[in-house]
């Protein structure tokens, strides 16, 4: 099959070469002396030399996406906030059992491939592996049309991190009277965003909301924020952590519990922004379900003991919240 017929069925491989062109240098950037062969070669490879200094090395890995919030990035253009939301979602998910990251993978995939669209994805990935120490390994790029609709594009990545092995979380001695402690989200992450783009199908997502003190698409492309460089330093002071993802409170908590404690929610002791009554109230959605569905302003949790709870919000250079407690239970979210 010759070039021309191959661009004909709907793949351009020179528009695949253009978006390596337009990328490479920003994942150049992320590259560590750890990497022996990143972008180009047929597997990345990560020098592992760093495991021989560990006691007893564990590896953790974790896949994800960033749902459909990419649709509504497509629907106003903005597409690098994505790359940022991918990276640190699975940074987060891997924080929780303590591991710190070592390298990335993406997966990038469209009906028809436009390079610059594409760059500006992966080029946000970068950035947001390089800010954390991360280095983008590798990836794919993949134009299948007939298999997305026309303009539709889907993202997701690896994470693979490492930790010692006494050091995994959660802990075992949590017990009942141990503390929430909730850092704030920076929106609604990378969660609820079909019922997001369903409530707000109809709006102006560029005008200005004066509560919102921008525009609705500004709150809602957000970027999910990294957890890594404000809690790894801590982790020998933390019990175990929640990363409130899709599921809210009441799905992920309960995760990390052990089958005789529940965790008491106190709504009302953080701050609840705007956007969270903008999205109730316009889609009139039940209180329950907008804890079950959204992180609603709190994006990680972290259960420590209640004599240290002070010294580690006071460690934290950004303000957190007492949000609830562990008591006797079944492993469940008590929300009061």
């Amino acid at each position: 099959m010759t070039k021309s017929d191959y661009a004909s069925s709907g793949v351009d491989i020179d528009a695949g070469n253009r978006a390596v062109d337009l990328m490479k240098d920003a994942v150049k950037s992320t590259y560590t002396p750890a990497v022996l062969a990143g972008i180009g070669s047929f597997g990345g490879l990560f020098d592992a030399s760093l495991l021989k200094e560990m006691k007893s090395p564990v590896l953790v890995a974790s896949t994800d996406g960033v749902g459909t919030k990419v649709k509504l990035a497509s629907s106003v253009g903005r597409f690098r906030g994505i790359g940022h939301d991918i990276v640190n979602h699975c940074i987060n998910d891997i924080l929780v059992q303590g591991a710190r990251p070592l390298f990335f993978m993406d997966y990038f995939a469209t009906s028809k491939l436009n390079p610059q669209q594409t760059a500006e994805v992966v080029t946000g990935i970068a950035e947001a592996c390089r800010e954390s120490g991360v280095a983008l390994l590798g990836g794919e790029t993949a134009e299948m049309p007939g298999v997305y609709q026309a303009g539709e594009f889907d993202v997701a990545g690896t994470i693979v991190g490492v930790l010692e092995k006494d050091a995994i979380l959660p802990r075992t001695d949590l017990k009942a009277g141990d503390v929430l402690i909730g850092l704030k989200s920076s929106g609604p992450h990378t969660n609820g965003y079909s019922l997001i783009r369903k409530i707000f199908a109809e709006a102006d997502l560029e005008s200005v909301i004066p509560e919102l003190n921008g525009s609705l698409s500004d709150a809602l492309l957000a970027s999910h924020r990294s957890y890594f460089p404000v809690l790894h330093p801590l982790l020998s002071e933390i019990k175990a952590l929640a990363h409130i993802t899709g599921g809210g409170f009441t799905e992920n908590i309960p995760r990390i519990l052990p089958d005789n404690l529940d965790a008491k929610i106190q709504i009302g002791t953080w701050p609840v922004s705007a956007l969270w009554n903008l999205i109730q109230q316009g889609g009139a959605v039940d209180a329950a379900e907008m804890y079950r569905v959204f992180n609603m302003g709190i994006g990680m949790i972290a259960i420590v003991d209640k004599g240290s709870a002070s010294k580690i919000q006071g460690l934290i250079k950004e303000p957190t919240f007492v949000i609830g407690e562990l008591i006797s239970g079944s492993k469940k979210v008590q929300l009061i």
